[in-house]
């Protein structure tokens, strides 16, 4: 059997935490931990069950004995850790967005490729079996031609102007927060799901709440889209993170000329199929589904999946590719510029009073470092 994989972690937040019952799910060694602060990180390391802290997170980058680093910290902060990361030999995961420019999400695919190493952005989404399932009926032609789809991501963590949170400093999440945050989830599973790219769109951004915790917001909080598929599909999307009741409320409904499909996170267990005369819903079987999705579905059926087991079964394929597996569907940091690129397509129509503005083209480039090329990780371990 190979030995347990090496893994270290830079922050030591509410996602370093997601990520570190991950890693732990897939039997690596957590192995070190960097936060914002030495006191910080050790208290993270402490109560994450990893078995040291380094002072920063370059140290971390520069210890030389990671299989795999895991970017956690602020969004300003990814295009740093993770060149450091991969200068350090590691293959790296980080959190989305990948970078807060379109410009420095290329400058990392370009580096994750001379590294030769994974590279890998959590849109977990795709990682519920039944998001899956959904993509299995597109793909088999069971919805016929998709004419249009309607798709919303709604949280209410920032609903009062005392709500506070770092992700609404631009200068540490960047210029686009609720978009960036989760509308970039929301686009990845569309995209996933449908097969096929956005090939514009038309976007109109609010801020809501025009100061938070004493210093003045300028990322918003509520986007609206109209998006128009490249195969003329259109579609309406609704990102807010100010929805009262709605705690991580994704879904994706798409209707095809036979029939409707429809995914909630929050009920990630059912597929709502809609036909012209009845509908039903669809529970997850992992012993009558499509393959793709019965890969990552690991429990009978009756026996509840959710958000955790989702991210726990992106780790589990990262850390396959780590040791030169193929896994389908693993998100790259490929499928991390193109959200930046999206993100960016968002604030340039919002700028400009929702006029359609074209997205990056469909052929967009790829972090080299996936399953395709990367290699092994046994002179590492």
């Amino acid at each position: 059997m190979n030995p347990p994989l090496r893994a270290g972690f830079i922050g030591g937040g509410f996602m370093a935490a997601v990520h570190t019952r991950a890693s732990r799910a897939a039997r690596a060694r957590l192995v070190a931990l960097a936060g914002s602060t030495p006191e910080r990180g050790k208290q993270a390391a402490h109560d994450l069950g990893v078995e040291r802290c380094e002072p920063d997170a370059q140290a971390l980058a520069a210890a030389g004995d990671l299989d795999v680093v895991h970017v956690c910290s602020p969004n300003r902060l990814h295009a740093e850790h993770t060149l450091a990361a991969l200068a350090g030999g590691a293959h790296v995961i980080c959190e989305k967005p990948l970078a807060t420019t379109a410009a420095d999400a290329e400058r990392l695919v370009s580096a994750a490729r001379e590294a030769g190493r994974v590279a890998a952005v959590p849109f977990v989404y795709r990682y519920h079996p039944m998001a899956r399932q959904a993509r299995a009926l597109v793909a088999e032609g069971r919805l016929g031609t998709i004419l249009t789809l309607d798709a919303a991501y709604l949280q209410d963590w920032l609903l009062d102007p005392g709500d506070d949170n770092w992700r609404a400093d631009s200068a540490a999440g960047g210029p686009s927060r609720a978009f960036a945050d989760i509308g970039s989830h929301l686009c990845d599973l569309i995209e996933f799901v449908t097969g096929r790219r956005i090939h514009r769109l038309a976007a109109r951004t609010r801020t809501v709440h025009a100061h938070r915790g004493g210093r003045e917001v300028t990322n918003e909080d509520i986007a609206a889209l109209l998006v128009e598929l490249d195969d003329g599909a259109l579609g309406t999307l609704l990102v807010s993170q100010l929805a009262p009741g709605r705690k991580n409320s994704l879904t994706l409904e798409l209707h095809g000329t036979r029939q409707s499909v429809r995914f909630e996170q929050e009920r990630p267990e059912e597929l709502w199929i809609g036909l012209r005369h009845g509908s039903q819903s669809l529970l997850r079987d992992p012993d009558h589904a499509a393959a793709d999705a019965a890969r990552v579905s690991p429990l009978p059926a009756g026996h509840a999946l959710g958000y955790q087991d989702a991210f726990s079964a992106f780790v589990a394929d990262v850390y396959s590719a780590v040791r030169g597996q193929l896994p389908d569907g693993m998100p790259t940091f490929g499928d991390g510029l193109r959200a930046a690129r999206l993100t960016e397509a968002v604030l340039a129509s919002a700028r400009d009073h929702g006029t359609w503005t074209e997205t990056a083209p469909a052929a967009f480039e790829k972090a080299p470092a996936t399953t395709e090329t990367a290699p092994a990780n046994e002179d590492r371990t």
